[in-house]
């Protein structure tokens, strides 16, 4: 396992950097990668790669349908309910990569086969989480402006913590415990969350649409697992199909940026370093890719949003040899280890023993 920055250094607010000079060289760091990334062909949109995938995704899902609907009131249907639940989360990264209009060139397209994806077939409100996400993209562990950050049922940074009290506060200080268990409950959160920001008028674009294409799904799908396997089964089929859908999720998205420097909100960073030094790419090979959506190249994803996610692996070398010049940090963790660092960094952080403002960024590497 590499991790790079493991344990940043604490340095203190960036002093202010007069017009030229440091700020001129940090904002031309990222033109001369994106020229050579541009030069190998990267950020062209690769649609035979997607339409492949799409094509299996259907096919896997016409055969979970056929198992759903032929075992009929048997224990076996468990197995189908995590097949499903993998199901959806493949999907979800299909749509993900549609949010960052990688698959087609014309931006509506993208936006609307990702729209009907997201919520007919993965039951998530796409104007919801565009909205989150994009500040995420903007802002990546930004305190104050990165919605991935704020306090659930866990908590990442010492100001959040600070504000929890009685029971709330006893079992934050267990928090790295239940990593694992409250993935299982992403899935629910996930939905919950969709459907509270749909049914809240003026929130999201689209919204009465979303909120009946989500309702066809989340109704619909309930109604047919019932149907097909008993209320009993089909209960706790659902029950299943929601935790494997969550944990599969959550085990893609945490290992990310959790752990990783966090920014002041005041602190100003270029563009380059605040992606690279707040993202960690997870090794493994395309077993782990397969799993991860292609999101273990979590850096290229967030230097280059609009990349075709196949193309990220042949980003990596050209983007870690550049940073590699620059002398910024690249880290790296296997999938395992990188767990490792997310349950240690929460529990941290749950004892309150962790600055939030712990970034090499900070001080020496600034822009306008």
């Amino acid at each position: 396992m590499t991790t790079v920055v493991s344990r940043p250094i604490r340095t203190t607010r960036p002093r202010r950097v007069a017009a030229g000079g440091a700020v001129a060289g940090h904002a031309s760091d990222y033109t001369e990668l994106t020229r050579r990334v541009k030069a190998a062909g990267l950020l062209e949109r690769r649609p035979g790669f997607y339409a492949i995938r799409v094509a299996l995704l259907a096919t896997a899902f016409a055969v979970a349908t056929v198992l759903l609907v032929t075992l009929g009131h048997t224990w076996w249907q468990l197995l189908v309910a995590g097949l499903f639940g993998l199901l959806f989360t493949q999907v979800g990264f299909l749509a993900h990569d549609g949010a960052h209009r990688q698959m087609f060139t014309s931006g509506k397209r993208n936006e609307w086969v990702s729209r009907v994806m997201a919520n007919l077939v993965v039951g998530l409100s796409y104007g919801w989480w565009m909205h989150k996400h994009s500040r995420h993209h903007a802002n990546p562990n930004t305190e104050g402006k990165d919605m991935d950050m704020d306090a659930n049922a866990l908590v990442f940074t010492p100001r959040d913590a600070a504000a929890r009290t009685g029971l709330a506060a006893v079992l934050m200080r267990k928090q790295g415990w239940f990593f694992f268990p409250v993935l299982t409950l992403t899935g629910l959160d996930l939905h919950v969350k969709s459907v509270r920001m749909l049914t809240a008028r003026g929130e999201v674009k689209h919204r009465v649409l979303e909120l009946a294409l989500i309702a066809v799904r989340l109704i619909g799908f309930a109604a047919l697992v019932i149907w097909a396997a008993g209320p009993v089964v089909g209960i706790a089929f659902l029950a299943v199909q929601v935790m494997v859908f969550g944990f599969t999720m959550g085990a893609a998205f945490a290992p990310n940026h959790k752990g990783m420097p966090l920014i002041d909100e005041s602190q100003r960073v270029d563009y380059l370093r605040r992606q690279v030094l707040t993202s960690r790419n997870i090794t493994g090979g395309w077993p782990v890719t397969l799993g991860m959506g292609g999101l273990n190249y979590q850096i290229e994803h967030h230097l280059f949003p609009s990349m075709p996610s196949i193309n990220l692996h042949r980003a990596r070398p050209i983007v870690k040899g550049y940073c590699a010049e620059l002398g910024v940090p690249y880290t790296e963790a296997t999938l395992p280890g990188s767990w490792a660092i997310v349950v240690r960094y929460i529990h941290r952080v749950g004892l309150g023993a962790a600055d939030p403002f712990d970034c090499p960024a900070a001080a020496a590497l600034r822009t306008a």
